[in-house]
């Protein structure tokens, strides 16, 4: 039997009234638009309407008589005033549109997304801060989250930014192993790849985690405003130390906090030590360093890599030697031996005399040092000297003599460190990624904060002796004749840079000898 076909209505019916649908939705919106100010208007009458009957139903029955004749006095000296009633119409309907205006909605909480977020750490701080004796416990599988938590803020994506959480008396908070345990937990909870500080509060039994914002990366090399002996190794938190000073990035002079290492006389910490992985920024830092040095000092540069990093500061004025082979840094290191007796002699001959020490022993000698290990293991195979060895006087007699020892070296060479280097050299640095026992044997303490894995160059930690850690950038000091250099560090570098002795630049500057050995000749001590 042949199959009638449908009429042209009903085959055709379907986009007819999907068109129509959309027509009307059109025509509706556009109806709305229009009638935007007369919808809100109508919407804030009811609403004043609504308002008015519920204070004439609160009213009581013997006030309302007399509210009744107020009311009536006021309509009859609205209705005699000459535009009365037109004022009063304007006044009614601005009131009426303020009142049916949409207002935005007022978050007073954390949505669902944020509750479950903060319900789950909850359960997962359960265990480490509830026992079985307590008869109320403030943690408990299925409580309140909220009676703990508190200040608690999210950013765009629903991660945590900050909270407190406010723990029973009876938790441990004096050990470092339970507040480690419960830092480590909060910040896989949190969100890893961000940088978090907690603050232990162990009167008020609280715990504030927030996230650190990331500290700037384009502070270039720069004159720094500190007085001689005074060194910036980067630049650290608002709040964090009492200081700033200004400094020029992108083309702005702001202000900023800087990680201020002093040396001499006076100082705790006269010698440094730097530890990273490679390409943490540990020659960044002594390329800063040498810079500033080069102010109010002499320089002494002994490179065990040979890759001609401190190139640079080949024949400038100021800079003694930059030896990248092993006799010239036996060579230059000892002759740093041998002027830090002489200064210590001439300055206690001057003063049993009672005259002020000679100003050659009062000028700053800079040693630095970078990866001093390389030369241990070619020593070791030569049968030779370690050049380590030779820095036992400038270790422990140089702060008396005027003599800074920088050594920066990495983690997989850190034990072939003597043992004169490691207690010497009481300002610590870590650059790089590094893991907490690495950073906690380094410093001598955990930082209080979590180190990210991916870090840019020059990032990391800084203690400056039993003082606190602190989070430190190094300002960028690359090597200006590296063609990976940026333009603008480029010339940041090179106007710090002395001149040379005879205001021309040497050829073995551009492409210097890594076994050219430049030693000046030591002063002899008198008698």
């Amino acid at each position: 039997m042949a199959r009638r076909p449908l009429p042209r209505i009903l085959s055709s019916g379907s986009a007819q009234i999907a068109r129509s649908r959309q027509v009307a939705r059109t025509a509706a919106d556009s109806a709305t638009d229009v009638l935007h100010p007369l919808i809100a208007i109508t919407r804030g009458l009811r609403q004043l309407a609504a308002v008015a009957g519920h204070k004439w139903a609160a009213t009581p029955k013997e006030r309302r008589g007399p509210t009744l004749f107020l009311a009536a006095a006021c309509f009859l000296v609205v209705a005699l005033m000459p535009y009365g009633p037109l004022i009063a119409l304007i006044a009614v309907m601005a009131a009426a549109a303020w009142k049916g205006r949409v207002r935005t909605p007022v978050k007073t909480g954390p949505d669902e997304a944020e509750a479950g977020r903060l319900r789950a750490l909850y359960e997962a701080l359960v265990p480490y801060f509830s026992v079985a004796e307590d008869p109320a416990p403030l943690f408990a599988h299925g409580g309140e989250w909220g009676k703990a938590f508190s200040d608690y803020e999210f950013d765009d994506n629903g991660r945590l930014t900050q909270l407190r959480v406010t723990y029973p008396a009876y938790f441990t908070d004096g050990e470092t192993e339970s507040r480690a345990r419960i830092e480590q937990l909060l910040h896989a909870k949190s969100g890893r790849g961000r940088e978090y500080l907690f603050t232990w509060d162990e009167e008020g039994n609280q715990l504030v985690m927030s996230v650190l914002p990331a500290l700037p990366t384009s502070i270039a090399a720069q004159r720094f405003i500190t007085v001689p002996g005074e060194s910036v190794l980067g630049f650290t938190d608002h709040g964090a130390v009492r200081r700033t000073v200004p400094v020029t990035q992108g083309g702005v002079t702001r202000d900023a906090p800087p990680v201020v290492w002093r040396t001499g006389p006076r100082s705790t910490e006269p010698h440094l030590l730097a530890v990273g992985e490679p390409g943490g920024g540990t020659t960044t830092l002594l390329r800063s360093i040498a810079l500033q040095a080069l102010q109010h000092g002499d320089v002494l540069i002994v490179e065990g890599s040979g890759t001609g990093e401190y190139a640079c500061l080949t024949g400038r004025t100021g800079v003694l030697a930059v030896e990248c082979g092993l006799a010239g840094a036996l060579a230059t290191l000892e002759w740093a031996a041998h002027e830090t007796e002489r200064r210590l002699i001439a300055a206690n001959r001057a003063r049993q005399a009672g005259h002020p020490a000679p100003a050659d022993t009062k000028r700053p000698l800079w040693i630095l040092l970078d990866r001093p290990s390389i030369f241990g293991h070619l020593a070791a195979a030569d049968g030779g000297t370690d050049p380590q060895e030779l820095l036992q006087v400038p270790l422990r007699h140089g702060r008396a003599a005027q003599v800074t020892v920088v050594v920066a070296e990495q983690f997989d060479s850190v034990d072939s460190l003597t043992e004169t280097v490691r207690t010497h050299t009481r300002a610590r640095v870590v650059l790089g990624p590094a893991a907490f026992e690495q950073i906690e044997s380094a410093l001598g303490t955990k930082p209080h904060t979590t180190p990210t894995p991916d870090v840019p160059p020059g990032r990391g930690y800084a203690r400056l002796g039993t003082g606190p850690v602190l989070r430190l950038q190094v300002p960028a000091t690359p090597d200006p004749y590296d063609e990976a250099t940026s333009e603008a560090h480029r010339q940041a570098v090179l106007e710090l840079l002395p001149e040379y002795p005879d205001g021309t630049e040497p050829a073995a500057a551009l492409s210097p000898d890594p076994e050219h050995v430049s030693v000046p000749a030591p002063v002899p001590a008198e008698g």
